[in-house]
């Protein structure tokens, strides 16, 4: 199941690529969390999207708040349309589930990404994604509400969700060398997503 899940999430991303974009909303009803992750970062910091998507909002915001965005995404089709709007931006083809880029950031965000993971990926991910932040480097990550499958859907194909509990997420980032610095359930000022921060270590 796990990795057909993640792999079925990762087809339904290349074919429905156009469409995805073009229903996502530039709302930036996510601004008040980029915010807050920014605001832990160092001015002109390295942040890296992962899951970056075509590039809009979230890769978008912090280039225009003057951050350097390293991009990372599984499906070409996503890619392809970033780098057409940001040619001489860094977007690279990367899978969360083995990334390892060699190179440390001041942030990673992971926004309507980590969460089509499964549990046991997700548990494998977390420590990969801390070897890729600095000391007292942030994490900012959307999950579900407590521990839980569901399914979505994208440009009306079927993609899978996944979650631990908000308490399995601090023993595994403690676990990795941080510590869970915000969690908030179903954020109603947030299109009801389940938002996540966390930092570093020094």
């Amino acid at each position: 199941m796990s990795e057909t899940a993640s792999d079925a999430n990762r087809d339904v991303y290349e074919a429905q690529a156009a469409a995805y974009d073009a229903q996502r909303s530039r709302s930036l009803f996510e601004a008040r969390w980029l915010a807050r992750f920014a605001a832990c970062l160092k001015p002109g910091g390295r942040v890296l999207d992962l899951g970056c998507g075509t590039g809009q909002p979230i890769a978008s915001w912090f280039k225009a708040e003057g951050f350097v965005v390293t991009g990372v995404d599984w499906a070409e089709a996503m890619l392809r349309i970033a780098r057409e709007r940001w040619p001489e931006g860094d977007w690279r083809a990367g899978d969360m589930r083995s990334f390892e880029l060699g190179e440390t950031f001041d942030g990673l965000i992971a926004w309507d990404s980590f969460f089509h993971l499964t549990p046991d990926e997700q548990r494998d991910c977390l420590p990969r994604m801390a070897r890729h932040l600095v000391p007292g480097g942030s994490l900012l990550i959307t999950v579900g509400p407590d521990a839980g499958e569901a399914m979505g859907s994208v440009g009306g194909a079927p993609v899978y969700h996944a979650s631990l509990s908000p308490a399995e997420y601090a023993t595994v980032l403690e676990q990795c060398g941080m510590r869970l610095t915000g969690f908030l359930a179903e954020d109603p000022e947030t299109d009801r997503h389940s938002v996540l921060m966390a930092r570093k270590l020094a």
